[in-house]
């Protein structure tokens, strides 16, 4: 009989997001004429923007040709997009990005998981608590964890908790840890670190030669000017941070596919005693692993860029800002201590009457029919928080807040 990864057998019960979809699954077909609303997942619901739909329509019709006809393109993306990216996400703010740094993907959830293909499973390890839960399954996954404790935390990872009475800022280690996920505009509590906070994280990696892996999927909705959209506005961080970063959530992505990942070329590692450039294996693996982002998606993706489409991106961003708020002002004034949901599209909530997050989830399915997220399904101190999303259409994001409040 063939021999399984027993890792997979250490993690728990179920994803985060599928046993959300198994008890909205099981509360349908027992009231199957609810009238469901889902602010749990973060996808998008809007139209794709018209400068990506024509210039994927162009693409289309070149690939209907002998002349545009493509097939296999380079598996660290084309270049005319690289190079768009670099000029616009990087060298437009300050940071010495070069586009052949750029790799483009078909998502940051799948790079900031593939990126362990390249680190050894020495490292030490620390990640915020809560935190995105694919950190920390896919570290599991791959045999850097040992088994999980009654609280969900993972022999092997260190958690730096992340709440309201430390101001939703993770406090730099004493400790020397090699590797270390930081995700801000952060998900799930929509923190964002300052320009200092960001600095002492790239500080704290060049003393003890660690390796930030910084997830900026949200960047595009920060509205504070001060904000540093990239870690690499930071002076020092080209020799210390991976960046990750998606097309998903600010042009509408999600069932598109494509994002790009940041790999600076002075970034090094070890192997045993001798010095090994990150950016050459992970080259190695993307050529070795990965076919690339096809054609017609990547020309929609440089139209992201043009005059049009950020004029579209930005419509869209405040779109979903604005049920942010709203969100944020109904619930507030409804006695709800509401975190987030001004720099980021989700809103963190504590939970009223010590209710635990999955209480407080079953309550407002069954109650008021609508679908948040736990806060303990992204970690031990996301207990007794709940996050809602700003995905969705301001008919329901009204009528969700009308429920609630009545509640």
């Amino acid at each position: 009989m063939v021999q399984v990864n027993a890792d997979y057998l250490k993690l728990k019960a179920g994803y985060l997001f599928p046993e959300i979809s198994r008890r909205i699954k099981e509360f349908s077909f027992k009231y199957p004429d609810s009238d469901l609303i889902r602010l749990g997942i973060g996808d998008v619901t809007e139209p794709l923007p018209m400068a990506c739909r024509e210039a994927m329509k162009v693409a289309i019709e070149e690939m209907g040709t002998a002349e545009g006809f493509r097939g296999y393109g380079p598996e660290q993306g084309y270049s005319w997009l690289r190079e768009s990216i670099c000029l616009n996400d990087y060298l437009s703010r300050g940071c010495k990005i070069s586009a052949d740094e750029i790799f483009i993907s078909d998502g940051s959830k799948c790079d900031s998981s593939n990126i362990l293909d390249i680190l050894g499973k020495e490292n030490k390890i620390a990640v915020t608590d809560p935190v995105y839960p694919v950190y920390v399954d896919t570290n599991v996954m791959t045999g850097r964890t040992g088994e999980v404790n009654e609280s969900g935390e993972y022999q092997g990872l260190t958690y730096i908790p992340i709440h309201s009475e430390n101001g939703f800022e993770a406090e730099i280690p004493k400790e020397k840890f090699d590797l270390i996920y930081l995700c801000f505009p952060n998900n799930p509590t929509g923190a964002v670190a300052t320009r200092e906070q960001l600095a002492s994280w790239v500080d704290y990696a060049k003393k003890y030669n660690s390796l930030i892996l910084f997830d900026a999927a949200y960047e595009a909705f920060i509205q504070d000017e001060s904000i540093p959209h990239s870690i690499y506005e930071i002076e020092g961080a080209k020799d210390c941070a991976i960046e990750f970063r998606s097309f998903s959530k600010n042009a509408g992505f999600t069932g598109i596919r494509c994002a790009f990942t940041v790999i600076p070329k002075t970034l090094k590692g070890k192997a045993g005693n001798k010095e090994v450039d990150l950016w050459s294996l992970w080259n190695r693996r993307q050529s070795t692993k990965f076919n690339g982002v096809n054609y017609i998606v990547q020309r929609g993706a440089e139209a992201v860029y043009s005059e049009q489409g950020q004029a579209q991106i930005k419509r869209l961003i405040s779109f979903y800002m604005d049920n942010a708020q709203i969100i944020k002002s109904n619930l507030t004034s409804a006695g709800f201590e509401v975190f987030g949901a001004i720099n980021a599209p989700y809103a963190w909530i504590k939970t009223p009457e010590n209710m635990s997050s999955w209480d407080f989830f079953d309550f407002l399915l069954k109650k008021a029919n609508v679908v948040g997220t736990p806060g303990s399904g992204f970690g031990a101190a996301g207990e007794g928080y709940f996050r809602l999303s700003a995905f969705n259409s301001r008919e329901n994001v009204e009528k969700a807040m009308e429920r609630i409040v009545k509640l």
